[in-house]
């Protein structure tokens, strides 16, 4: 820890070193006492995420931050102490890095959602924020052995599934490639320990070739009258493990485990380097690259060529000036150790540029689990470049389509397309466009805007919300009007009213945790799809269910009329209930009792299909009594040759036994040219309903019958 404060001392002086002891300070007494996993002092932890800031170069108030980023959430410090201390600034990026300890959520998988939503929000007010997270992260991975192999897993996962590809969109290739080889380490580790072997064998067998080739190279650049470094870079792990397992290769088969790297000063000498190397070595086609010409997503620039060395060797070469090093190895942090270079600063301006959109779309997305999975689409390196008419480089997902670059351009391009051209020649708007294609999008100034079906050809997460928000703004009234009959068909299927059910308290809750304005906005994001019908519901009815407990059974229902005597519920006779009609229950069958809230107690059969999705709490035993004084309604289908036949015997039969017909209702099937006819009968047991079905199938006219649901 010592050496931290040295490190301090050199990079910063007067008021920033003064502020960066304090907060060094300020940590250490807040954080007294306090142990990590491995047993060593918590402190330790703040002093390392400082560390690698600095070696970012980052300015003194996010080292400060660093510092401080934990004390909120583990110890006794306020909000208020670090503002009072520090200042606005500081406070803004710890808050931004604090976790939601303080909500309580349904699952993990939506604290972590939550988690990175804020992150978010906070990067586009301040983009130190991530680079903090990042380096918190990084010690983090460090220091994992020291967890369950579970927790090892999981934060693995998730650090190879957001941080990582964080990192490289923002260019910081440093953090990124070790986040990577170290996440590699805990969800693959015989693999990991198995390259990790195999190829410092296969580097010392090649050592003296690796220094013959650089030498080969430090000869073109000085035949060249070119100053610059050369030398020999080994491919960190997980890039090789990748392409090990994208290609199917062994790793006999990968030939490029170094690459040459060329720095020169100037873009002319990149390129009259790149042509010497290919006057000299064969280049392998295919596998020239000009990320100077047309930068990656994340702004790396850099010329990239694979050989075919005198030795019968394949090796990968890149050449890039000293600043393009420094943007590639720092990425967006090297705004603030190189912020005199201006271009450093353009680079910066365009990967905010990426946060800023990333959070327009965000805010049609309420739910935050579909923010975390649009974002996970969204931060892997984009895979295909294309071109607009006008030369400008537009870079796409993988698999994307003219409507993914026509929102590329802009919304109002998107809901305005109704046709494109790539390589000036009409496609349909489902094609899958290629590296090099240029794509020229159709406008109409009368196109009514996007259809539904265009969600199932976008690829890009932010092209698939802008077409949502469309249907969202432009759609409105008939949202909120699609997204209330939803929401109250879902609260009757689970036996509930909606009006008992969305109280102003109820909304109030729930508007806390989805961020709705008002009821309106809530069933308008039901109906366009923002948010689904059932994180709704579920929410509602567990408030209702904490703020109203059930009462007591009979307190419930000695309210309204009398109920069926024939029927006790729980042993007590006399209450208010009422028959299902979807089964049409009559004495002796097998019955139980669900709980309707204001209408007592419905009977159903037990084996009615509308019981599967109710809730077991709704249900109540019911039985019959002795005293069965009513009649019934009970359903048969019976099936034979014509309608009319059935009609004959069932009347004649019916008539037998005394019963009564309600109702008909039949049909006759053209392919298999029998007949169906549903009947409704009025009787007083299920014995009656018995006899009679055995009565029918006797008769030779009948070929079928049985009892229905309703």
């Amino acid at each position: 820890m010592l050496e931290i404060l040295e490190r301090l001392e050199k990079t910063y002086n007067g008021k920033d070193y003064a502020m960066l002891k304090h907060a060094y300070d300020f940590s250490r007494k807040a954080h007294a006492n306090q142990k990590r996993a491995s047993g060593e002092e918590y402190f330790i932890h703040p002093c390392t995420v400082a560390g690698i800031l600095i070696d970012l170069g980052l300015d003194a108030a996010t080292v400060v931050a660093a510092f401080l980023h934990d004390v909120i959430e583990d110890t006794p410090v306020s909000e208020g102490d670090i503002k009072k201390e520090f200042g606005e600034e500081v406070l803004e990026l710890v808050v931004g890095v604090t976790k939601l300890d303080k909500i309580q959520f349904t699952s993990k998988e939506e604290e972590q959602a939550e988690n990175f939503r804020k992150i978010f929000v906070a990067m586009a007010k301040d983009i130190r924020v991530i680079i903090i997270k990042l380096a918190d992260r990084l010690h983090n991975m460090r220091s994992l052995n020291f967890l369950s192999i579970e927790r090892q897993q999981r934060m693995a996962r998730e650090t190879l599934e957001i941080y990582a590809p964080l990192a490289h969109r923002l260019g910081i290739s440093q953090i990124k490639c070790e986040l990577e080889d170290l996440c590699l380490k805990y969800l693959e580790p015989e693999f990991y320990e198995y390259l990790s072997t195999n190829i410092d064998e296969r580097l010392k067998a090649n050592v003296e070739l690796v220094d013959h080739v650089v030498d080969e190279v430090k000869t073109i650049l000085k035949e060249s009258g070119v100053n610059g470094d050369v030398y020999g870079r080994k491919k960190h792990l997980y890039s090789i493990y990748r392409k090990m397992k994208e290609r199917n290769k062994t790793l006999d088969q990968i030939y490029d485990l170094v690459a040459i790297r060329i720095i020169v000063n100037t873009v002319d000498e990149c390129y009259e380097v790149f042509g010497k190397i290919h006057h000299k070595w064969k280049p392998v086609p295919g596998r020239i690259k000009d990320y100077i010409a047309t930068p990656k997503p994340n702004m790396y620039r850099s010329l990239h060529t694979t050989v075919v060395t005198n030795y019968g060797k394949v090796f990968e070469i890149q050449i890039r000036t000293y600043e393009m090093n420094h943007a590639a190895e720092y990425g967006i942090a090297a705004h603030w150790k190189y912020k005199e270079k201006k271009n450093i600063a353009d680079d910066l301006d365009t990967r905010l540029t990426w946060i800023r959109e990333v959070m327009e779309w965000q805010g049609g997305l309420k739910d935050s689990k579909e923010f975390l999975n649009s974002l996970k689409g969204d931060i892997y390196s984009s895979e295909v470049l294309v071109f607009t008419p006008k030369g400008d480089v537009i870079s796409l997902p993988k698999d994307a389509t003219p409507l993914d670059f026509a929102y590329n351009i802009h919304s109002a391009v998107g809901n305005k397309c109704v046709g494109a051209k790539v390589n000036s020649k009409m496609v349909p708007l489902n094609t899958v466009l290629q590296v090099g294609d240029v794509v020229d999008i159709i406008t109409s100034q009368s196109s009514k805007g996007p259809s539904w079906d265009w969600l199932k050809i976008v690829k890009s997460p932010s092209a698939r919300v802008k077409i949502k928000q469309f249907f969202k703004r432009e759609m409105k009234d008939e949202n909120v009007k699609t997204g209330k009959i939803m929401l109250d068909a879902e609260a009757k299927r689970r036996g509930f009213n909606l009006s008992e059910l969305l109280t102003e308290e109820a909304f109030l809750q729930i508007s806390a945790r989805m961020s709705f304005n008002g009821q309106e906005e809530m069933f308008a994001s039901i109906g366009y799809g923002a948010v689904s019908v059932n994180q709704v519901i579920v929410k509602l009815i567990d408030y209702h269910r904490k703020s109203q407990p059930q009462q007591e059974i009979t307190k419930f229902f000695k309210t309204g009329k009398k109920g069926d005597s024939s029927v006790k519920v729980k042993g007590m006779a006399g209450l208010l209930v009422r028959f299902a009609g979807c089964c049409n229950p009559v004495p002796g069958d097998d019955i139980v009792g669900f709980i309707s809230r204001g209408h007592g107690v419905t009977v159903h059969r037990r084996d009615c299909p509308n019981l599967k999705q109710v809730e077991d709490d709704r249900l109540i035993e019911v039985s019959w009594t002795d005293n069965v004084d009513s009649v019934y309604n009970a359903g048969i289908k019976v099936v034979g040759n014509t309608q009319a036949e059935i009609l004959s015997v069932v009347a004649s039969t019916v008539a037998q036994f005394k019963l009564e017909i309600v109702s008909t209702n039949g049909r006759t099937d053209v392919k298999s040219n029998q007949a169906t006819v549903d009947f409704h009968i009025r009787l007083n047991s299920k014995d009656e309903l018995n006899n009679l079905i055995n009565k029918l199938r006797q008769d030779p006219k009948i070929l079928d019958v049985f009892r229905t649901a309703n």
